[in-house]
């Protein structure tokens, strides 16, 4: 059988194909092939994240982690959770908001509070999977953190976008992440999430990572920021 040209792949993507010998139609595949790039957290890159720019941040600039248990850290202590692991990889202070439990509504309300206490200078956004598990409105959710974009755009704060799967095993993010990356035209990964959860080597439960899940999600994230030109 011969191989389809398929000039749209990553190079990781490339090389997995013509390695492992597979021929296989492109538009049934999309899904596969953003799984190829579990290969290094550095290749997670490629399938997640849209090629945006960020402003360097200057040393001293605050970056604040909001979200909910992903981002505390549940599963490890404070010091191992991905925050602080990002902090020491990029030399800027990283605030640790998270918030185990909290769904969309609550960080809504939250949020500004936050804001103004920390003045940050870029926001990483990880939200929503509770509202995911407990299969509450996605309309809702999607409203609720586009509110918590616009309210750190209207300070002046950089955002970066991280997606959450659906309840579906071969799922990356949902739809409403695309569609927030999009409007706003946000960094963003939809595949690392999904990726480390669907490796129990990195988790310390069902639904959170271990100390090897949070470094990666935090070395992923600082390599993300490198690339868009923040750090």
């Amino acid at each position: 059988m011969t191989r389809p040209d398929l000039p749209i792949l990553s190079a990781v993507g490339r090389v997995w194909l013509e390695a492992g010998g597979i021929a296989a139609d492109i538009a049934v595949m999309p899904n596969i092939l953003r799984r190829l790039t579990l290969l290094s957290p550095a290749a997670l890159l490629l399938a997640g994240c849209a090629k945006k720019s960020l402003e360097p941040l200057q040393p001293g600039e605050t970056i604040l982690a909001f979200g909910d248990s992903l981002t505390e850290g549940v599963g490890v202590s404070k010091a191992l959770a991905y925050p602080a692991v990002l902090e020491a990889l990029t030399g800027n202070r990283v605030v640790n908001a998270g918030r185990s439990g909290e769904i969309t509504a609550e960080g809504r309300a939250r949020l500004p509070g936050v804001l103004d206490e920390v003045r940050p200078r870029l926001m990483i956004l990880l939200h929503g999977g509770n509202d995911i598990l407990r299969n509450l409105s996605p309309s809702q959710a999607s409203a609720n953190l586009s509110a918590m974009i616009e309210a750190a755009r209207a300070r002046g704060i950089m955002v970066v976008l991280l997606g959450v799967p659906q309840k579906n095993l071969f799922s990356d993010s949902a739809p409403i992440y695309h569609d927030l990356a999009e409007r706003f035209d946000l960094v963003f990964n939809d595949s690392l999430v999904a990726d480390l959860l669907r490796s129990p080597s990195k988790k310390s439960d069902a639904v959170h990572f271990n100390e090897s899940g949070y470094r990666q999600l935090a070395e992923s994230l600082a390599q993300m920021l490198a690339d868009a030109g923040a750090v």
